[in-house]
């Protein structure tokens, strides 16, 4: 019988996922529960949206006993939006239970104090947070690590990807070596397997290929375009398939800020997420989206990893992903319990060897999906088809430019010929400027001799008319 009770779940945790209307266990669950209720390590490799924060809170909560006041468990978190989620799903089972059990979430952007003063007043039986926040608690002394007895390292491979390493290494150290640990990440690292061996006691490994299941259940298709009408591109698509909630990703805080300035202009209703922003903006952001008051959310990877809203409808790729498995996390983020969903990803020429791997790495050639985007009033050139490599560009170019000079009228002058043109139009212009000098001259010197004569000096207005008569025969003989 495949149900939470044939796991070893107490049946007041399964009436409080049947409440959720949760029932049947999903595959990570299936094989990680019993292993972790066993007191075993493991290390659990899935997808988001499988199911695996329920693979751990649930052995958790069997292993709390509420009336020992201290923090028996730790939940490690790469995000302030994962902290959040798995905090609200794991009150939302005690809601349903008379589990006296207290539970706290650590993260950056909230008042530290508030947590301080919930530590000091309150028994808290279960911390969420974020290393960063942790971290500080530890060296505040506001929490006492060492009689955790069951560790859990949340989305691993995004922790250490974004440089969590070290402060992750100094968490577990707060920790006795005799505790559980649960690691639970979408992808196998390096650094993932060095956290295992280093700080794990003989963990199974447990592995669920949901790629498959993923991949399938949600269509996909792909825009081509260019990078200077992927805007248009992208607008004119939200206009034709009507979102109700959509998320838009973009690789840089920076891309996400630009984004959401120009699809405002155009009156769309957005926000963005990103890791920038103040704690109280982000949850602000996150309320608003999933009260449907925002019907896009423009996010980087990072600020969306683990995010499960529902009644998302579609998933925007603004900017291609780079592997397989961010394309995987991101189009999973539709789609989720059975609900339809629709992934479109804009590709520019620069993005085909990307796409290519998509391709390879899914199993699939997605269905391209063609959008009328008029040309953009900036463009002075023609587009040019998505399947023109660069080095036919340069080629065609290079050839336009021998064709224009074949065809120019002085296209076989050579240099000396122009030489001698630019010489003859500079005399041109001399000879206009010294026949003006010259009669400028010749009306100066009359005006000369008339005072010279009126003052009554002999011998000087012979010499002036001889300089002026010459002046105006060298003129003259110039002009001509």
């Amino acid at each position: 019988m495949n149900d939470f009770t044939s796991l070893g779940i107490q049946p007041k945790y399964v009436n409080a996922l049947k409440e959720q209307s949760i029932t049947e266990p999903t595959p990570i669950q299936s094989e990680t529960i019993p292993v972790l209720l066993n007191g075993k390590d493991v290390i659990g490799q899935a997808q988001t949206g499988t199911g695996k924060t329920m693979a751990f809170l649930l052995p958790m909560l069997a292993k709390i006993n509420p009336e020992r006041d201290e923090i028996q468990s730790l939940i490690v978190t790469p995000t302030r939006e994962l902290a959040i989620q798995v905090t609200a799903e794991l009150n939302q089972i005690l809601s349903s239970t008379e589990d006296d059990i207290h539970v706290l979430a650590v993260y950056g952007g909230q008042d530290v104090e508030k947590q301080i003063k919930r530590l000091k007043n309150k028994a808290i039986h279960i911390v969420i947070g974020t290393p960063g926040r942790i971290l500080d608690h530890v060296r505040r002394k506001t929490v006492d690590f060492s009689n955790v007895s069951f560790l859990v390292l949340d989305e691993a491979d995004q922790m250490l990807h974004i440089g969590f390493f070290d402060e992750v290494e100094s968490i577990i150290r707060e920790t006795p070596f005799t505790r559980q640990t649960a690691l639970f990440s979408a992808t196998m690292s390096k650094d993932i397997r060095k956290i295992g061996k280093r700080y794990m006691n003989q963990p199974r490994n447990v592995q669920i290929r949901e790629k498959e299941k993923i991949v399938q259940e949600i269509q996909q298709e792909i825009v081509e375009t260019t990078d200077r009408q992927k805007l248009d591109a992208l607008s004119q698509t939200i206009h034709d398939v009507q979102p109700f909630l959509g998320i838009i990703f973009c690789r840089t805080k920076r891309r996400v800020s630009k984004l959401l300035g120009d699809l405002k202009a155009k009156g769309f209703l957005v926000d963005e997420l990103h890791g920038d922003l103040s704690q109280a903006k982000r949850e602000g952001v996150m309320k608003k989206f999933r009260d449907a008051k925002l019907q896009l959310l423009i996010a980087t990877d990072v600020a969306a990893r683990g995010l499960d809203v529902e009644g998302v409808t579609h998933v925007f790729n603004y900017d291609i992903p780079q592997d397989v498995e961010s394309y995987i996390h991101r189009i999973g983020r539709t789609g989720r319990a059975g609900k339809d969903g629709l992934a479109i990803t804009f590709v520019a020429l620069k993005d085909k060897q990307d796409l290519e791997t998509i391709e390879k790495g899914i199993g699939l050639i997605l269905p391209r999906r063609i959008v009328e985007v008029a040309p953009s009033k900036s463009s002075s050139t023609v587009e040019k088809g998505f399947d023109e490599s660069a080095k036919d560009r340069r080629e065609k170019h290079i050839q336009a430019n021998k064709d224009r000079k074949s065809r120019s009228p002085r296209g076989g002058m050579s240099r000396t010929g122009e030489a001698s043109g630019s010489s003859r139009s500079r005399r041109s212009k001399g000879e206009e400027g010294t026949s003006r000098r010259g009669g400028e001259s010749s009306a100066s010197s009359r005006g000369r001799q008339s005072k010279r004569s009126d003052s009554g000096k002999p011998g000087k207005s012979g010499s002036g008319s001889q300089r002026n008569s010459q002046g105006r025969s060298s003129s003259s003989r110039r002009g001509r």
